[in-house]
């Protein structure tokens, strides 16, 4: 239904009434969507580069919310999906919660309730999809540092000050200046906190960050 990345909420209910109040409700608040009448349909048309969130009944004929929700995240996506529940589901949402669900909400629902928790997973997909490139871009950048230099990136980002890794790598301040110069300049950062932050937002580090500059 969509051949490029702008982030949609994907309705995927089986009742043609929910459909309709669901995207006339967040075409209102200015949330693009796209409606899908079944799970099945849904899955024959997903594509792995779409963007923004999924919003599923969690019980319709044929393939149920849940079935398709484990579909999905077979192929590698990451979309946080939304359960619409009826009361007696409430338990089977809260068991979809902790296997990796965004939410779930309870019919009859609140329309602000709902469009709260859907604008929600949308910032959530966009912190994702950041995180993501930004890990991309980290490893290209991290690609071209030479043994030696990522030997002193470890020391740097243990907190370490230019002395110290000089004496544990026995070599001399200069060439551990050089290094670091190095380091931070194929990176594209300008200090040792910038360094954390940078792998950090990749997902590639996740210590305290260090003190030394």
């Amino acid at each position: 239904m969509t051949t490029d990345t702008t982030p949609l909420t994907h309705i995927v209910d089986d009742d043609e009434a929910i459909r309709d109040a669901l995207s006339w409700l967040f075409r209102t608040r200015n949330v693009p969507c796209a409606t899908w009448a079944s799970a099945e349909d849904f899955l024959a048309a997903y594509q792995e580069d779409w963007r923004g969130c999924i919003v599923m009944d969690i019980r319709m004929q044929g393939m149920s919310g849940l079935d398709c929700s484990t579909a999905v995240r077979q192929r590698g996506s990451t979309l946080p999906i939304i359960f619409i529940t009826g009361h007696g589901d409430v338990p089977m949402a809260v068991g979809a919660l902790k296997r990796g669900a965004f939410d779930f909400i309870e019919k009859p629902f609140d329309d602000n309730a709902l469009v709260d928790i859907v604008q929600s997973a949308l910032d959530e997909d966009a912190r994702n999809q950041a995180r993501r490139s930004a890990r991309v871009d980290v490893a290209a950048r991290l690609e071209q540092l030479t043994g030696r230099e990522r030997e002193v990136m470890g020391l740097i980002l243990a907190g370490k000050f230019n002395k110290v890794i000089a004496d544990e790598l026995n070599i001399s301040m200069r060439t551990v200046e050089v290094h670091r110069a190095r380091v931070f300049e194929k990176m594209g950062v300008r200090s040792a906190v910038e360094l954390a932050q940078q792998l950090t937002l990749a997902g590639l580090y996740n210590s305290a960050t260090p003190s030394a500059e």
